[in-house]
């Protein structure tokens, strides 16, 4: 299968955080002949293992988190619509005539959209209003409370954008979750690789769960693995768009991008400066593969990797990215190019890898 073809399965798979069964089936599945062993966790991370050819050597950890983004049921009002909370960083400004989706614990679709008040009947100081998610409800064609539970919905059930995928012109795609399937496409190419050509240093690929809800899965799944250094494969925010002043610099096309800084600045207050040597391995990797690499440094976003390097003694960690625009909507953008580079990147970083080194600094 090719990185596009996987990528739009992945893309169009519903996984919301703490609901992530079906990509971890469908990425376990990708992975289980590619690798040595592999299992999922009680939380769910997918956790497989490349053994390799110096097994006394170090253990190197890449992940990508299999959920999504999206919003829960909360309540259900006697004419049949839907209150929602959200999960994750969804903006409150794109929800307003959004179409959704609804996930039974059936395993049913319900189909929805997010209400909102008509053009024709919109005040004028209203027009250019955001309502806030405690104003917001779903419309799912149900005219009362009995409707909505006949057709399996209740307080608990998951609500996703409505799953799609667009090839657009110059190799690039607009999809619903590219946050970061993308990640998880790559994982399966790089199982695939090394599979066939064993590395020195044994692999952890890891698909990692409710990183959307305050990176939740990958601490968990570093603290069994306890790998000498972990390399998070996420995306980042492009500002290559006319309505972004300034911002990282970071463009769409213009091939991987390795963090050298990030910080999330508002509720969780975590980040990530990477470990020196780390990245300096990512870099001459970059060389060595002549694979154009982007840097970012960047406020108010953050990966797994800002908990896994607070594991156990510490574990060396960088962020590595492919560019994306208008992340956490329901049509992200990025280049199929630079997933391509990524996963030569990541081929060349897995390669070049130490197997004798510890990390210790000082």
């Amino acid at each position: 299968m090719s990185l596009i073809d996987r990528l739009e399965k992945y893309c169009l798979t519903p996984a919301m955080a703490g609901f992530e069964e079906e990509m971890i089936k469908k990425l376990k599945a990708d992975l289980k002949d590619h690798v040595d062993e592999i299992r999922v966790d009680v939380l769910g991370n997918v956790i497989a293992t490349i053994n390799g050819t110096s097994p006394d050597g170090s253990d190197l950890m890449i992940f990508a988190h299999t959920d999504s983004l999206g919003m829960i049921v909360k309540g259900v009002e006697e004419n049949g619509f839907i209150r929602i909370e959200r999960v994750g960083g969804v903006p409150e400004r794109i929800l307003a005539a959004s179409n959704v989706i609804l996930q039974t614990s059936s395993g049913k679709i319900v189909n929805g959209v997010i209400g909102f008040v008509s053009h024709h009947l919109t005040p004028p100081e209203d027009k250019y209003k955001v309502k806030p998610i405690g104003e917001c409800y779903v419309d799912i064609g149900a005219t009362s409370a009995k409707e909505v539970a006949n057709a399996g919905v209740k307080i608990g059930t998951p609500v996703l954008y409505r799953p799609s995928f667009e090839k657009l012109v110059n190799n690039r795609v607009a999809a619903t979750s590219l946050d970061d399937r993308g990640g998880c496409a790559v994982l399966v190419e790089l199982a695939q690789h090394f599979g066939k050509k064993r590395p020195k240093v044994t692999l952890h690929l890891v698909g990692t769960v409710q990183e959307e809800f305050n990176l939740r899965g990958a601490m968990v799944a570093a603290q069994q693995v306890r790998p000498t250094a972990a390399i998070s494969i996420d995306l980042v925010a492009a500002s290559d768009t006319p309505d972004i002043d300034g911002g990282n610099a970071v463009e769409v096309g213009a091939g991987p991008v390795v963090g050298t800084y990030t910080f999330h600045g508002r509720g969780t207050l975590n980040g990530l400066i990477p470990h020196p040597r780390l990245l300096q391995i990512v870099e001459e990797a970059a060389d060595v593969q002549k694979v154009d690499l982007q840097r970012h440094a960047t406020i108010g976003l953050l990966t797994d990797a800002s908990y896994v390097q607070l594991v156990g003694d510490g574990i060396a960690c960088v962020d590595v990215a492919w560019p994306t625009r208008y992340t956490h909507s329901g049509v992200e953008v990025c280049s199929l190019d630079d997933l391509e580079d990524l996963t030569k990147l990541l081929i060349g970083v897995v390669k070049k890898f130490p197997t004798d080194e510890n990390f210790l600094r000082g």
